[in-house]
């Protein structure tokens, strides 16, 4: 049974876009129970922000700089277990969701409904319970009852999840182990083992496969060329 919110529910948002937090404060001060905090732009600065900062609700988008989406998400759920993670992402996907929730995202939100959505979707975590969208629902349910058959990439760990997504974005394998904090040798290795598990042979059909799949990281720019 889900608890009842805080009377003013401590918010911060995390989003490496200024213009896409900017937009989000201003939904969320329409509602006088909701008190902004504090911003992140990556999900470091979002941890040292919850060192700081007695928070209810972490807004959080899947594609920034450093930490992967779910490994944020896991670090929140681990180090502030008290502090409700609802992800807000373009990713629109059942594959990105059932990820989240595994990973221990409260709701997830896609950016394209957050003007009507985000301020009931904040007050609903924060009160201990989950959100989504009815239609993410769906398609949910769909694929948790094998209705459609899960897509190979569904079988990637989470780091080689965010591999791929970066290869798909063009991005060179140097590129992927900086951000990440990895070594080059352990990327490759990561970019081998998915495309042994993909079943594919080449860089080109790996790139091809995500943009068929849409896996592209909207973080990274431009898709690859095949």
């Amino acid at each position: 049974m889900s608890m009842i919110p805080p009377l003013i529910i401590k918010t911060v948002l995390a989003d490496d876009h200024p213009l896409v937090r900017e937009g989000l404060r201003r939904v969320l001060g329409g509602a006088s129970d909701i008190d902004v905090l504090a911003e992140a732009n990556d999900g470091h600065q979002l941890l040292e922000l919850l060192r700081q900062h007695p928070v209810d609700v972490a807004v959080v988008d899947l594609s920034m700089p450093g930490l992967s989406g779910m490994e944020l998400i896991r670090r929140i759920k681990t180090e502030y277990p008290q502090v409700a993670v609802l992800v807000l992402t373009m990713h629109a996907e059942e594959q990105y969701a059932m990820r989240a929730f595994r990973s221990g995202a409260n709701g997830y939100l896609t950016k394209d409904s957050a003007a009507e959505e985000l301020v009931p979707a904040v007050r609903k975590v924060a009160g201990g319970g989950g959100y989504v969208t009815p239609a993410m629902a769906e398609r949910l349910a769909i694929g948790l009852n094998g209705l459609r058959s899960a897509p190979p990439h569904a079988m990637l760990s989470d780091r080689e999840f965010q591999v791929l997504r970066q290869i798909v974005a063009g991005r060179r394998l140097t590129e992927i182990a900086e951000e990440l904090h990895l070594s080059v040798k352990t990327v490759s290795t990561h970019k081998t083992r998915i495309m042994e598990k993909l079943h594919l042979d080449s860089t080109a059909a790996l790139i091809r496969y995500g943009l068929e799949q849409r896996l592209f990281d909207d973080a990274g720019g431009e898709p690859a060329p095949v």
